[in-house]
């Protein structure tokens, strides 16, 4: 494991810390690299945090992977990957094949439904050109709610912040990440 670009803080952790680190984090799992790392800044901890999309919200689970996954994959961010693949791929019933697609395949991929195609293809469009298209916007609005639809945009965005974090410390991954597909 190597150094992030700015280190991390190490417990013993000030309280106000370690009680956010304590809401945020599963029982039994040492707060993430990305956490500690942000958590020297408290305005970006504190604002970062605002932003956060895990809460239940108006797209599934699964959904909500599939974005972050897809996300993730295309701006290189192992990191933040490998942490949703440990943590939420079982239980957002993403199989073997449905991740190594979120890596190495197109909007077109076999493993998903053509309601999922379309959540891939809007990764795709806004991490590509940073809009949708008119087609692409029509499809998404026969399918999903224009609430559904800010949420999946929200997200996009948000893991392109997290990747962004990520890869720009150089954070390496955390003990328990999977290793992204390689090709």
């Amino acid at each position: 494991m190597t150094e992030s670009r700015i280190g991390a803080l190490e417990p013993p952790y000030a309280e106000e810390v370690a009680s956010v680190f304590n809401a945020i984090m599963p029982r039994g799992v040492a707060p993430l690299q990305l956490f500690r790392a942000l958590a020297q800044v408290p305005r970006i901890f504190t604002r970062f945090r605002a932003a956060s999309l895990l809460d239940p919200g108006p797209i599934s689970l699964r959904q909500r992977e599939i974005v972050i996954h897809r996300t993730c994959a295309r701006c290189a961010c192992e990191y933040e990957w490998g942490v949703h693949a440990a943590f939420f791929a079982k239980r957002a019933a993403l199989t073997e094949e449905q991740l190594v697609a979120t890596v190495h395949g197109d909007g077109d991929a076999p493993q998903w439904s053509a309601h999922e195609k379309l959540l891939i293809q809007t990764v795709d469009e806004l991490h590509d050109n940073s809009r949708l298209s008119p087609e692409l916007w029509d499809s998404l609005a026969l399918v999903y709610s224009i609430e559904q639809i800010l949420e999946v945009i929200a997200l996009i965005g948000f893991y392109h912040t997290v990747s962004y974090f990520a890869n720009g410390l150089d954070l390496s991954s955390e003990p328990f990440g999977v290793p992204m597909p390689r090709a």
